[in-house]
């Protein structure tokens, strides 16, 4: 008897933080995959893994690196003023390929008029995926929990227009478990959305108090104006696309838009969601 070779799965993003992690898990359960990258020499090398090349603004390549290919795990594009216009191309290709169902990673709480800017962006790209014709996942992630430590300063100073509003953010090792959760089952999760937050809503002068007792670095929350947010960072000389960016994640968590969490790692990996205290005591 023939045996039924296993669908292949395409990862991106296999050279970043969370794409990393699933092809990894992926790999320790046996799954075929194809790690879609862009600089194949930084690839992870996995078993039953292969590589291919290709950009999301490359539609050609995109879909040539897709054939055959059943399941796709999307992770978001790299910020930048034409991230919906690559990811929309990037799904277009998906379809020419011929690609069953695609996992995209969004952001929560996205909505055409969100505060935070980049989540706009998410939702203009899981509007293009439900018109795809792909069968479809969509895993809304909170802020990296990882990440916000490193919003202070060298000085220790966590500067924003926050107020104090809360954050339920999620580690990316969370993401990860369900994402891989969800490839591993694809089929069940079709046209779902999931909001995936860690158990814990804090202000941001919480986490610098808590950075400081696990750590010992000194942090410190600074709620600024909005209009002092805006002049603080205009000495990075970025674009206003990305500063505006960088202003609204603090006006969301000020707004509460990112507060509620959620049972969705749990249901979804039998595992409760790391603190930030856990995070940081196992970093």
């Amino acid at each position: 008897m023939t045996e039924v070779p296993q669908p292949l799965i395409a990862v991106t993003g296999a050279t970043g933080r969370l794409g990393g992690r699933v092809a990894r898990r992926l790999a320790e359960a046996g799954a075929r995959q194809r790690l879609v990258v862009r600089q194949p020499d930084r690839a992870p090398v996995l078993p039953g893994c292969d590589i291919a090349r290709a950009a999301y603004h490359d539609g050609a390549a995109v879909a040539e690196a897709l054939a055959g290919v059943d399941t796709v795990f999307m992770v978001s594009g790299a910020e930048s003023a034409r991230r919906v216009e690559e990811h929309r191309t990037f799904i277009d290709a998906a379809v020419a390929a011929g690609v069953r169902r695609l996992v995209y990673t969004s952001f929560y709480g996205a909505a055409p008029d969100a505060t935070f800017t980049l989540a706009r962006d998410h939702w203009h790209t899981e509007e293009h995926l439900k018109a795809s014709g792909l069968a479809w996942t969509v895993l809304r992630d909170n802020l990296y929990l990882d990440v916000l430590p490193l919003f202070a300063d060298d000085e220790g100073v966590l500067r924003g227009p926050a107020g104090q509003g809360r954050v339920a953010a999620v580690a990316i090792d969370d993401i990860a478990d369900v994402a891989t959760a969800v490839l591993r089952e694809p089929g069940r999760h079709d046209g779902q959305t999931y909001d995936l937050t860690g158990p814990q809503a804090l202000t941001l002068t919480q986490v610098a108090e808590i950075v400081t007792l696990v750590t010992g670095r000194q942090l410190r929350y600074h709620p600024e104006t909005e209009a002092e947010a805006y002049a603080s960072r205009a000495r990075y000389q970025a674009p206003d696309w990305q500063v505006e960016a960088w202003v609204s994640t603090y006006l969301a968590i000020g707004s509460g838009e990112l507060a509620t969490p959620t049972d969705a790692v749990r249901r979804l990996t039998g595992v409760d969601p790391l603190t930030l205290e856990d995070l940081l005591r196992l970093g």
